[in-house]
């Protein structure tokens, strides 16, 4: 069992050699459409990439049929693990929409062993998924 500044230090040691591994720009939060992101999660347990849509409940459904009718290609030239769920909650009972990819292998962020597979993981499926927004960015937009 770590303390809580023991985990603190090796999120930060994992997050740090990630950056210094893998150096790239990633687009996170900047993807120039309100209330789309794209995240990186590693715990304890698993690790995935997503990318969610947490703005009011209009504009997450526009986006999301968008998202929706792109699925068939994000299955089949980018993606064909991505799961969608269109209803997801979060640890602080927010309601969003999010398509992910998760690692299938048992994790843990305290375990440096792992740390390797998940950053390679991180780094191929977030470059898949930015290429599919790249590519169709502006249907999405619209």
């Amino acid at each position: 069992m770590f303390s809580k500044e023991e985990s603190r230090l090796l999120r930060e040691e994992f997050w740090t050699s990630f950056g210094k591994s893998f150096p790239r720009k990633w687009i996170m939060y900047n993807t120039k459409i309100k209330g789309l992101s794209f995240k990186f999660h590693f715990d304890t347990k698993s690790a995935f990439v997503a990318l969610d849509l947490e703005d009011d409940l209009e504009n997450r459904i526009n986006c999301w049929e968008k998202l929706i009718a792109l699925k068939s290609i994000l299955h089949s030239e980018f993606l064909p693990q991505a799961k969608y769920e269109e209803e997801y909650y979060l640890d602080n009972g927010k309601e969003i929409s999010r398509i992910y990819v998760s690692l299938k292998q048992k994790v843990s962020i305290h375990n440096k062993n792992t740390w390797r597979d998940v950053m390679e993981f991180f780094y191929t499926k977030m470059n898949l998924f930015e290429a599919f927004f790249d590519e169709y960015r502006d249907i999405i937009k619209s």
